[in-house]
């Protein structure tokens, strides 16, 4: 049996504040992980927003 360990590695889900904002219909989203011990703040990344056809800023939510 593997080991069950909590790590360092935690899922976090990022989404578009630009998006948000406009107040148009759907959601921007991406899932990924990041390093709790390497990265405690919260992560903004320029992303691409396939609904806006452009790169924006995700933040992460939750």
């Amino acid at each position: 049996m593997a080991k069950k360990s909590k790590g360092n590695r935690i899922q976090i889900i990022l989404e578009c504040t630009e998006h948000k904002a406009s107040g148009m219909a759907g959601t921007s989203r991406y899932v990924t992980e990041k390093n709790r011990k390497n990265t405690p703040d919260r992560l903004e990344i320029k992303k691409f927003n396939p609904i806006l056809k452009r790169y924006t800023l995700h933040k992460e939510i939750k």
